[in-house]
């Protein structure tokens, strides 16, 4: 860990972390779509728990450090699971497990008897069952509440509907009783999936993982009952609940109650033990008809565990040893460049096929042209390739006594592969870009983007619609969307066909909703479609700046790259790229179009200026606006124009928090902190007379 000069960089530092983390989090927890590797995630964890560690006065009861795995979706209804389900702590490898050993055997007076046990890499999940009898099963969630999966967990054939009597005769407690383990998908069963996805033309998934999470949250329990999902059961929330006092003993109790417990357990009195069954997992993983990501090493004894306890997140008792990555060595047969919404351009290894920790990998990302170069890889070597943390491809580097003779270093082409529009790279940066808006490999994900809720908000506007619109020729670009209609909407084929063989259609209800949300994007204001057009460093704050200093599309063409320096925020860099942007010819062509279209190309005036009643004033907003319709971007927009300052945490700093309906967790750290809470009503109210309510002794208004 590289500590900082001052606690200033090392604040900024820990506060860019918790936020990559938490961006992190959401993907994987909740959309089951990860982005990065488990390697590098864990690699950002222990740093900013280092720093953490190191800067105790930037303690935060929020930061990821102090939660236990990921957020509650919404998809299911929430369970509250009988106790928290810990994150376990990881050792990457001997000398972090030997120190894990080293503190248990200070704490307890010597080095106590261990049980090892395969990690399971699957998905975890609580089962409670009252008599006996299954009653509910729920994911980990965020480790307090997860979703009731139980329609779900039933059909998968080795979780015992009832316990069997030689396991019942052991419960020593009444009532309901909630025991843990792992979802998971086998291997055959994982490939067998993907291939189905590829004939039908279907996303697959990137690992059995993914799938045993995804096959569990399935809205029709039918789809996951022809998954084959398998269990592993380890775990009990209540230890004393049975007559079991060890670890050991509780998993042959599990085998008694007819639960599906993983046969590779060994009972180790020694480290030398410990390593020997680490060393053993890490050779047999391959063979093994399930994922295994590590070993779960724990103190046997239940009573000890008590005395060792828990930190924040996770048991001082059990510890994870994580595998180290395979790596694999295989062909360089292409580099091939990937053009990104933003226009970057993306230099992709095309691989010869080889299977890398359960999957086979073709391709993987080479990031950008400086990496490389910095790799020396080149279009036929031999090259070393793993999947860190078993998702994402990842190439090392060359096995240089194999490379041919005529082997050539690579360049960034200078023209856009999709287009042939010129490329650019920016002062200062790596990337090089495409910035012309009609670029055809841009063009979905420019589509995308701009049916996006912060941007003009077609709701149903997804994926796999716009993928159709692009593939039949339909929509090329944004302002494309405003020249369809319903009759060709509904007519849309979309690309499968019925189990009678006939073509499946987006129908006419679908439509005419989408045809709705189209003609309603038109009254979204200037600064959404600012944020839509997708100009590089513009996000929704950004574009709301830019449109409260020049009103009108005309205003902000008109402007020099020096004008727009001057925008609060925005600077010579961003001011370029706006520039540029907006002088683009095919860029000008869209926006014209749109304009041409209807669409809002003028900042909405308060007024001739919206008088500042509100500046000096801190606003947090919470909740749903029912009563108005607004949304939250749509409210701060309204207080910013009176000069307002719209921020997205409470503190002893806020001046008031506006409450919606179903305010979340900034609602109750208002009250705690006495800060000023208003209603929806009272935030009309101020809007309509620009004046704040009085702020009463008891910090309510």
């Amino acid at each position: 860990m590289n500590l900082f000069d001052d606690a200033e960089n090392a604040r900024q530092r820990i506060e860019a972390l918790r936020k990559e983390i938490a961006h992190h989090i959401y993907q994987y927890y909740v959309k089951d779509e990860p982005k990065i590797s488990d390697g590098a995630f864990d690699s950002l964890m222990r740093e900013l728990r280092d720093l953490e560690t190191a800067y105790p006065q930037f303690y935060d009861v929020n930061s990821p450090t102090q939660r236990v795995g990921g957020a509650v979706g919404d998809q299911f209804s929430p369970v509250v699971h009988e106790q928290r389900m810990y994150s376990i702590d990881d050792a990457m490898n001997f000398e972090e497990l030997d120190a894990w050993m080293d503190r248990t055997a200070e704490a307890l007076g010597g080095l106590p008897e261990l049980v090892c046990e395969l990690k399971i890499d699957g998905s975890g999940i609580a089962l409670t069952y009252d008599n006996g009898a299954l009653v509910q099963a729920a994911t980990r969630g965020d480790g307090t509440t997860g979703e009731d999966v139980t329609v779900n967990i039933r059909t998968i054939h080795d979780v015992p509907l009832h316990l069997h009597e030689e396991g019942m005769k052991s419960i020593v407690r009444s009532g309901a009783l909630e025991v843990r383990g792992e979802v998971y998908m086998p291997k055959a069963s994982f490939e067998r999936l993907n291939q189905a996805a590829e004939r039908e033309g279907k996303k697959v998934f990137a690992n059995p993982r993914n799938a045993a999470a995804g096959s569990l949250r399935q809205k029709d329990a039918s789809i996951t009952a022809h998954r084959d999902l398998s269990t592993f059961i380890y775990a009990i929330a209540d230890q004393s609940a049975i007559e079991a006092s060890t670890q050991f003993d509780f998993l042959q109790w599990l085998r008694a109650c007819g639960f599906h417990v993983n046969p590779d357990v060994r009972l180790c009195k020694t480290r030398e033990e410990v390593h020997a069954f680490c060393e053993q997992a890490i050779e047999r993983r391959d063979s093994l008809p399930y994922d295994i990501d590590g070993v779960v090493v724990k103190v046997n004894s239940f009573a000890l565990q008590e005395r060792m306890g828990y930190t924040a997140r996770a048991p001082r008792w059990a510890i994870a040893f994580k595998f180290p990555p395979e790596e694999k060595a295989t062909k360089l047969l292409d580099i091939t460049v990937q053009v990104g919404r933003t226009g970057v351009l993306t230099p992709v290894a095309e691989l010869a096929p080889v299977l890398v920790a359960g999957s086979t990998v073709a391709r993987a990302t080479l990031h950008n042209q400086d990496e490389v170069l910095r790799k020396d890889v080149r279009v036929g070597d031999t090259v070393i390739v793993r999947k860190a943390g078993d998702v994402i491809p990842e190439v090392l580097g060359p096995v240089l006594s194999l490379r041919p003779e005529d082997a050539l270093p690579w360049r960034m082409p200078t023209t856009c592969p999709s287009c042939g529009s010129p490329v650019i790279r920016e002062e200062g940066e790596v990337a090089y870009r495409c910035i012309s808006i009609d670029c055809p490999a841009q063009a979905q994900e420019r589509l995308v983007h701009w049916a996006t809720r912060g941007a003009l908000d077609i709701d149903g506007m997804g994926d796999e619609i716009v993928t159709r619109l692009v593939e039949t020729g339909r929509v090329a670009d944004v302002a494309d969307y405003y020249t369809l209609d319903a009759t060709e909407l509904a007519l849309l084929d979309m690309g499968r066909v019925s189990k009678s063989g006939a073509p499946i259609r987006l129908g006419e209800t679908v439509a005419a909703k989408l045809m709705e949300q189209i003609e309603a994007s038109k009254q979204a204001s200037f600064a959404r479609v600012l944020y839509g057009l997708g100009i590089r460093h513009v996000g929704k704050t950004m574009a709301e700046a830019i449109a409260s200093a020049y009103a009108s599309i005309e205003a902000l063409r008109g402007a020099s790259e020096e004008q727009l320096a001057q925008i609060e925020g925005v600077g010579p860099k961003i001011a370029r790229s706006i520039y540029v942007f907006l002088r683009t010819p095919q860029n000008v062509d869209v926006i014209d179009r749109l304009q041409r279209y209807g669409l809002t190309m003028a900042q909405e005036q308060l007024g001739e200026t919206a008088e500042q009643t509100l500046k000096g004033l801190t606003f947090v907003l919470t909740g749903s606006l029912v009563q108005s319709g607004m949304t939250r971007d749509e409210a701060a927009s309204q207080l910013k124009a009176r000069g307002a300052k719209v921020s997205g945490s409470v503190s002893s700093k806020t001046s008031y928090v506006i409450a919606g309906e179903t305010p979340g967790s900034k609602y109750d750290k208002a009250v705690s902190l006495g800060v000023s809470v208003l209603d929806e009503q009272q935030f009309l109210e101020l809007l309509r007379t620009g004046t704040a309510p009085l702020i009463a002794d008891d910090g309510l208004a």
